[in-house]
């Protein structure tokens, strides 16, 4: 955390699949950005504290304890696309008794409300408990 009356850093992360892209206040409040490759095992392991240590202007290996820091904000892409497109681990749902079927009922939101036949997508999860 910041030293009490000065500003420290304010840092956002958005981690995609081939970019992680970064915009950071510094405490003084210059306006620092940067894009990095998601993956890239010859210069770093993890992309967002990678990321953060460029935009301090830290070493590659250098703690992120000393740093102030006021906020870390960070998003990431690669979840909702690898279920967008339904790749990824086979996924069980728990949920308490008598909500089996709540994803399945959902809103009943449907382009045509009278239509007879409804299809729907296949559930994301493969097993109810």
């Amino acid at each position: 955390m910041a030293r009490a009356g000065k500003p420290g850093w304010r840092i956002f992360i958005d981690r995609g699949g081939t970019f992680t892209d970064i915009v950071a206040r510094s405490p003084d409040g210059r306006l620092v950005v940067r894009k990095l490759l998601s993956e890239n095992p010859g210069r770093y392991s993890d992309s967002v504290l990678a990321g953060i240590r460029e935009v301090a202007g830290l070493a590659a290996n250098a703690s992120l304890s000393a740093l102030d820091l006021d906020e870390v904000r960070v998003g990431t892409t690669v979840a909702t696309n690898a279920l967008l497109e339904r790749r990824g681990a086979r996924t069980l749902l728990v949920v308490t008794n008598g909500f089996r079927d709540v994803l399945r009922i959902g809103y009943q939101n449907r382009p045509n409300i009278f239509a007879r036949r409804i299809l729907l997508p296949e559930p994301l999860y493969e097993r109810v408990i």
